[in-house]
This record gives C-alpha cells, sequence and structure tokens, in this order.
C-alpha cells in the first residue's frame, strides 16, 4: 500500500465535517460514501444531505475524502454510475407530485441581454405560500391512499424560495401528523434516488427540481415509455399523458411503448373518476404482462419485440383474464 499522502490530515477532518453533521460515527459516514448496504436508510439519507448542505459534490468529495485520491474518486464514480443491482429496485413505488405553473420556468423578470459588453442570462424563482401549499397539500392526499410518507425537496440551505417552500411545507406537515414528512435537499435527494429508491414514497417539489428528478426516476423502469403522468387542476379536472414527449424519429413505425399510455388511463380512473379498484386492474394487467417477460423495443435489449398494438392487445386480453402470451410478435431492432 502506497503511504497517506501529505493531505490526509485534511481528509480525514472532511469526512469528520460529514458524519459530525449527519450525526454519525465517521466509520458510518464512510461506509454510506463506499456504497455499504449495512446503513439504514435513514441514515443514509442523513449522510447524503450533510455531503449536500457542506457543498461537497460527489467528485469533491472525492478528492477531499481519499487517503489514494485516484482509487477513491474511481471508487466512488463505479458506486454512482455502475447498472442499479435488482436488490435495489425490489419494493420501489414511488410518485414524483411536481408544481407545474411556476417556480423558475415561469418567474419574471426573465430575459437575455447585454450587460458591460457581455451576453446576460437572467431567470426569477418565485413561489408564493399559496402556491406552496396546493402542491404539498396535494401530495399528502396521495400519500394517505398510499404509504403515509411525503419526502419534500428545496434547496433551503442557498436559496431563500426553497426557505419559504420548506417553512409551509413544514406547517402542512404539522397538520397532518398522520403523513411523515421529511425534508431533502434536491442534490442529495438526486443521490438517493439512485442509491435508496425504495425509501420513497410520495416526492413533492417544485416545477424545476421535479422536472429533473422524476426524468431520473424513469432510469430506475428502465424506459421513459412505461411512465404515466396527470396534470391536475383543482377538483377533478386532469390531463393525462405519458411522461415522455412526442417521438417523430418512430412515428408510423408501431413500436413506441403504448404502458405510460395505458397507465396514464389507469390514473385518470384513480384521481378524476375515483375508480380505484378498475385502475387497479388495468395496473395489475400491465404488471402480468411484464412478469410474462414481453416486452418492447425500448426495453428488449434488442431482443425479440412485440409492436404498439400487440402490447396493447396483450394488456387488453390480461384484463379480460386471458393468460399473457406473445401473440404475433414482431422482429424489432
Amino acid at each position: 500500500m502506497e503511504p497517506v499522502p501529505s493531505g490526509a490530515q485534511v481528509s480525514r477532518q472532511t469526512l469528520q465535517d460529514v458524519a459530525t453533521h449527519a450525526g454519525v460515527s465517521k466509520a458510518t459516514a464512510s461506509r454510506v460514501l463506499n456504497g455499504s448496504r449495512q446503513v439504514d436508510p435513514d441514515t443514509r439519507r442523513r449522510v447524503l444531505e450533510a455531503m449536500a448542505e457542506l457543498e461537497y459534490t460527489p467528485t469533491s468529495a472525492a478528492r477531499r475524502l481519499s487517503f489514494g485520491r485516484t482509487l477513491t474518486i474511481s471508487v466512488v464514480t463505479s458506486y454512482l454510475t455502475r447498472p442499479q443491482a435488482a436488490e435495489r429496485l425490489r419494493g420501489v413505488d414511488l410518485v414524483f407530485i411536481r408544481e407545474l405553473t411556476g417556480g423558475i420556468y415561469f418567474g419574471q423578470p426573465k430575459g437575455k441581454e447585454v450587460r458591460n459588453g457581455l451576453r446576460t442570462g437572467f431567470d426569477t424563482m418565485v413561489y408564493d405560500e399559496a402556491e406552496i401549499r396546493r402542491i404539498v397539500e396535494l401530495a399528502f392526499e396521495v400519500a394517505r391512499k398510499r404509504s403515509g410518507r411525503v419526502t419534500s425537496i428545496d434547496k433551503a440551505n442557498v436559496l431563500a424560495t426553497m426557505q419559504v417552500w420548506r417553512e409551509v411545507a413544514t406547517e402542512v406537515g404539522k397538520e397532518n401528523p398522520d403523513i411523515k414528512l421529511d425534508h431533502q435537499l434536491v442534490d442529495s435527494a438526486a443521490m438517493r434516488l439512485v442509491t435508496d429508491p425504495a425509501s420513497f414514497d410520495v416526492i413533492v417539489s417544485g416545477n424545476m427540481f421535479g422536472d429533473i428528478l422524476s426524468d431520473e426516476g424513469a432510469v430506475l423502469t428502465g424506459s421513459l415509455g412505461l411512465l404515466p403522468s396527470a396534470s391536475l387542476g383543482e377538483g377533478t379536472l386532469g390531463v393525462y399523458e405519458p411522461i415522455h414527449g412526442s417521438a417523430p424519429d418512430i412515428a408510423g413505425r408501431g413500436i413506441a411503448n403504448p404502458l405510460g399510455t395505458i397507465l396514464s388511463a389507469a390514473m385518470l380512473l384513480r384521481h378524476s373518476l375515483n375508480l380505484d379498484e378498475d385502475a387497479k386492474r388495468i395496473e395489475n394487467a400491465v404488471q402480468k404482462v411484464l412478469d410474462s417477460g414481453l416486452r418492447t423495443a425500448d426495453l428488449s435489449g434488442g431482443q425479440r419485440s412485440l409492436g404498439t398494438s400487440e402490447m396493447a392487445d396483450a394488456v387488453v386480453a390480461a384484463i379480460d383474464g386471458a393468460p399473457a402470451k406473445e401473440h404475433h410478435a414482431s422482429q424489432t431492432r
């Protein structure tokens, strides 16, 4: 083993800073950062959040925490980028509640101009407490029908807007003591979504953070084509559609994955029509089809796959109670 470099004392101190901030031992903090599964989810969350609050990004943390810089950077990088193990995906069932009409995408002023001879762009992040309360209360309503846990995403350590967000979310939490609320900084939430996705139930966030995290969450399923979404207004009105946008590159080829659209119909039944049992029939049928091994091209890895219509027919048959089997499968690569 190479001798400990001269900067090791600083590295040890940084590890101690993270451990102290998280309220855990230095050994526990080290285990979390090295990807050990022998740490409970709450402790893992505290360590990752401590890293974010101390502004230790994965790269800077790897550099600061390493006794042998190159070795530790490679360990941290491989831990964050290696394919998700099946054990990490077991039991994952989470919902994103994203605010859609406010935040930095719509805040004013915004624009582009030349300042002191330099091209400059600027945007404004703004939320008032009514906007925050509306979306957080919706998250609590959804959680009440599920596992009763809400994670509110913010960046309250540096953004004044997000400090108000956390204050309002905390107030809503106190008004709903039957629901467990925890707060998570967006950067550590992004890490936790990869390292411990099963620890989430309902995630609520502002517009930009929800935009980013929901797409990251799609990686857990293997394809954007599987994910449904709903844009909900007041009352029971909503717009239901798969999370992905259009795909003109495959238009007319009959290979698009229809499951996100089908599952969006299930969301419509549940949230707008209050037909929970019917929604479950559709969701169970989709699960049955996937469990049987049927796949569209986006999930097949280049192997034999079903076209759009064939996959939809398989789901219909599963709803009707017929066993899922591959009819008229197309060879799609």
